[in-house]
């Protein structure tokens, strides 16, 4: 098998990410690199070793969600289908079983709001870290003043935490937020569908999903 490791430890793999997240800053995006993609990596392990998943699936989320973003490399529209044709080749020449690859792919195809979904655990694990990294250490841009909307959202955030309940029926995203910086409806204008996208993946892994802003319940 092909480990997270390995996958880490690539050099190609370290290029693509630099260079995909090279474009989205071009492109004014906030961070995309390897801050972003450790986290999601992470917090896709926590879940499905929460939940009890085996090592091998959760080795499998670990990959995905390292290189989910590769896609960004060749156009930010479409990135999560053809960051999943990038995946597989750079999986099938590490010669990884048929198997381990399908997996990937599938869940870094349908990571993304609009047409992804939550087809398996790993794409929903997927899912559920990569839409909840929201975080003021993502904005890149120094001058408040020329925030775009998505810029102010994620600065706003002072911190932010993804936990499943000890029952194992819940997912939570707690949020605090400055509103001063960022009113609770800019949150909702940008991330709602990224929200909805939360709670159908928590759907498949058969919890719920709950999103709590200055620990107000909101979903």
């Amino acid at each position: 098998m092909v480990t997270f490791e390995e996958i880490k430890n690539n050099k190609d793999i370290k290029t693509f990410i630099t260079l995909a997240d090279k474009s989205l800053l071009a492109l004014g995006y906030t961070e995309h690199s390897f801050a972003h993609v450790g986290k999601v990596s992470k917090d896709a392990e926590y879940i499905l070793k929460t939940l009890g998943a085996d090592e091998h699936t959760i080795e499998l989320a670990k990959i995905a969600g390292y290189m989910h973003d590769i896609g960004n490399l060749v156009n930010r529209i479409d990135h999560s289908q053809s960051g999943a044709i990038m995946a597989f080749r750079i999986l099938d020449h590490m010669e990884m079983p048929a198997e381990d690859i399908a997996t990937i792919v599938t869940a870094i195809g349908n990571h993304d709001e609009g047409t992804g979904v939550a087809v398996n655990d790993v794409a929903a694990a997927l899912i559920l870290a990569d839409k909840c990294d929201v975080r003021r250490s993502r904005v890149r841009n120094n001058d408040i003043t020329t925030f775009d909307i998505h810029d102010r959202v994620n600065y706003s955030v002072s911190s932010s935490k993804l936990t499943v309940n000890s029952e194992n029926t819940e997912i939570a995203l707690e949020l605090e937020i400055d509103t001063d910086i960022s009113p609770v409806m800019d949150y909702f204008e940008i991330f709602l569908g990224r929200m909805v996208m939360c709670r159908k993946a928590a759907e498949k892994l058969g919890l719920r999903f709950r999103l709590y802003i200055n620990s107000q319940s909101i979903m």
